[in-house]
């Protein structure tokens, strides 16, 4: 499904690039819609207490309050968790906190948000305890690969649908707490209906994607949703950041730089001005910053950058979508039982973060051979997304809006290795395993290539960029607040 059909929310048409797309724009405004939406929804499980599943029921709770839609939570027994969401007003004694499975039978619309390869290893007990016709509910096409990948499917009988929201569960949160004072507040969110047995799910996946405060909602399909989210993640959102910094800090340093202007040449400048600029004005507006002998660098950086950066997401993409990627997630499951990920901030740069946190001025200045760099990888995940028939919606929130909305100001309050190491565990596992890969890339590619010229028909492409259009469109839907990130 790319298009959305509903009969409670008034839809809009998107002019985008070669065509138009069907969006909802959201806002506390449309929360009177709900109970119709939700048709036949009296109870919703979210399963799980992660960043999203926190996040999530938060949302959902506050948004619902009063419609005599309860939301309840269900975690394993003996979890971790449990006293923080008691802490959050989710409780034994009012039935809104239980054991996972209990949960999942007693609900309407179940949402499984527990851990990718815990749902991989657990989705046939879950699925076993759902009531007839129950609506499955994911925030991850992560579960359809692996079904696909083994032979299996969803149980017939009940609506699939997904709203997977374009930013991590603390951004989910903080913004639509913003979103209080500033009506539409939020992390943009995507829909897909993969089954459809009762002809309500279209509705109920908008009404949870508004009831989390979405400022606009798209459609999109589980497969392509799990391929561009775990895509992305392993290229610009994480994996491609962390190798970035990390080669930037030290070809910085080897070019005379101390520790301090090395990280502010280069983590400072991408979580910064970079991701500032970017989220305000769009991609060539980084180019136009600069001028002069800087300009000329960005180009040069950015010509020698595109397609080992190209190359490298292509490679991940084939790799997610065979199933490979997926596989190496599920089998991290057991080795990490006893054998725990280290922290990813072992380099001798992350020992400076506090420091450099800590003498910030108002601003700092666009590093152009920084900016080259980043921007050309951002652009070579669009492009790889558009050749290979992803939605622009699609395309610039997972390979722009997420980052800069939500990852990159995270990050420059906390640091990027600090935001790897507190993401998901998919996340993290991709991190390692491609980050060090673009390390090498920005190193033995396009970093030695700097000497060169700018490639004319290269820097021709990237301004005439059809993204550009794509996501100025989006940006008139962003609403008039930036996370406060504390």
């Amino acid at each position: 499904m790319t298009t959305i059909d509903s009969t409670v929310f008034t839809t809009e048409t998107m002019t985008v690039p070669g065509g138009s797309e069907t969006i909802l724009r959201g806002g506390r405004d449309l929360f009177p819609l709900l109970p119709a939406a939700f048709h036949g929804i009296q109870r919703i499980g979210v399963l799980g207490w992660g960043p999203q599943g926190r996040a999530q029921a938060l949302n959902l709770r506050d948004s619902l309050a009063g419609t005599g839609i309860t939301v309840s939570v269900g975690l394993r027994a003996g979890s971790t968790s449990a006293d923080d969401a008691r802490a959050n007003g989710f409780t034994e004694e009012d039935g809104t906190l239980g054991e996972l499975l209990s949960v999942a039978a007693a609900s309407d619309l179940v949402i499984l948000l527990i851990a990718d390869a815990a749902l991989a290893a657990q989705h046939e007990t879950i699925f076993q305890a759902l009531k007839p016709g129950a609506t499955i509910g994911l925030s991850h096409g992560f579960l359809l690969g692996h079904l696909q990948a083994t032979g299996q499917d969803f149980p017939p009988g009940h609506p699939v649908i997904a709203v997977c929201p374009k930013g991590m569960g603390d951004s989910v949160r903080r913004l639509y707490q913003q979103g209080a004072t500033v009506n539409g507040a939020g992390i943009n969110a995507s829909i897909a209906v993969h089954a459809d047995p009762d002809g309500h799910a279209t509705d109920r996946a908008l009404a949870w994607s508004v009831a989390l405060g979405s400022p606009y909602t798209f459609a999109t399909t589980l497969s392509s949703e799990y391929r561009s989210d775990i895509v992305g993640e392993r290229a610009i959102l994480l994996g491609a950041v962390h190798g970035l910094v990390e080669a930037l800090y030290r070809y910085f340093r080897l070019e005379g730089a101390d520790p301090i202007t090395a990280y502010e040449r280069s983590t400072e400048a991408v979580t910064g001005p970079i991701a500032r600029t970017i989220s305000a004005a769009g991609l060539p507006a980084v180019r136009a910053a600069l001028s002069g002998a800087d300009q000329d660098l960005f180009d040069r950086a950015y010509s020698a950058t595109y397609q080992p950066a190209r190359d490298l997401v292509a490679e991940i993409y084939d790799e997610v979508a065979e199933g490979t990627e997926l596989r190496s997630v599920i089998l991290a499951e057991s080795r990490l039982a006893t054998r725990p990920m280290t922290a990813i901030a072992g380099s001798e740069m992350w020992s400076h973060s506090a420091e450099v946190h800590a003498r910030r001025g108002a601003t700092t200045t666009i590093d152009p051979v920084t900016a080259g760099l980043f921007v050309a990888t951002m652009t070579a995940q669009v492009d790889e997304f558009a050749a290979r028939g992803h939605v622009w919606s699609e395309i610039v929130n997972e390979s722009i809006i997420e980052a800069v909305d939500s990852l990159l100001p995270y990050m420059h309050a906390r640091d990027v290795a600090y935001m790897v190491d507190n993401c998901s565990r998919t996340a993290r596992l991709g991190t390692r395993r491609w980050g060090p890969r673009f390390q090498a890339a920005y190193e033995q590619l396009a970093l030695p290539a700097l000497a060169n010229p700018a490639d004319p028909k290269a820097i021709e492409s990237f301004l005439h960029n059809p993204v550009h259009e794509a996501l100025a469109v989006a940006a008139e839907l962003r609403p008039s607040v930036d996370i406060s990130v504390t």
